[in-house]
């Protein structure tokens, strides 16, 4: 099946801040060009979800609760909900933020 993709606000504010914090935290190393890249990398792969991207059992309580579905892809997990042919990436977060 062939997916549209729609990505809330919450999901692509919460790749690009923290990267923009990585890079805030370790300016020597981190530059502006690598927050680009990884941001850029983490938001094309929500377009893997339900492609490449298995669906999983949220671990987040709150996910849980919002009945959403869960996918990981690298370092990043996303929330989402099928609807039709649309998926719609409600949030996102890092592994170093699971709890």
């Amino acid at each position: 099946m062939q997916y549209r993709y729609e990505v809330r606000p919450k999901a692509s504010r919460k790749v690009w801040s923290f990267y923009r914090h990585v890079a805030l935290k370790f300016r020597h190393t981190f530059d502006t060009e690598d927050m680009v890249r990884n941001a850029k990398r983490a938001i094309r792969n929500m377009g893997l979800i339900e492609q490449s991207l298995l669906r999983r059992k949220p671990t987040i309580e709150r996910w849980q609760k919002a009945g959403w579905h869960m996918a990981n892809a690298g370092k990043w997990y996303y929330a989402y909900t099928i609807s039709g042919d649309t998926i719609t990436i409600e949030d996102a977060c890092h592994e170093q933020n699971m709890h």
